[in-house]
């Protein structure tokens, strides 16, 4: 079973900065195919898709992230990050990774709290 573990998260102002890492274990992201994504899930919302990056690096963004939040991988250390700038309180949220279209064999991790204080 694949098994991703976030970290990375914690307190920060508005316009301050953030490296969320993920790291991901029984899934090769060298030879994989899979498009994967960074999610958020603020107090009361639905889960959401805030950034995903395929197999050949091409990147997409949601718009309210778009600009601020830059998404990569590092397929030699099984490792997704997200770098988040100019941070908004509107942010807060506990992130996730998992692939693009989220799969039914990755379990969802704990997620790592990010808070945005106002």
């Amino acid at each position: 079973q694949v098994s991703v573990v976030e970290s990375g998260g914690g307190l920060v102002q508005p316009g301050g900065s953030l490296t969320l890492s993920c790291v991901i274990s029984g899934m090769r992201l060298s030879s994989s195919l899979y498009v994967m994504g960074w999610y958020r899930q603020a107090p009361g919302k639905q889960r959401t898709l805030v950034a995903s990056i395929q197999s050949d690096g091409l990147v997409k963004y949601a718009e309210s992230v778009q600009g601020r939040f830059t998404i990569s991988q590092d397929k030699t250390m099984q490792t997704l990050y997200l770098q988040m700038n100019a941070l908004k309180p509107e942010d807060t949220a506990v992130y996730y990774c998992n692939t693009d279209p989220p799969s039914n064999f990755i379990k969802w991790g704990q997620g790592t709290q990010v808070t945005g204080s106002s």
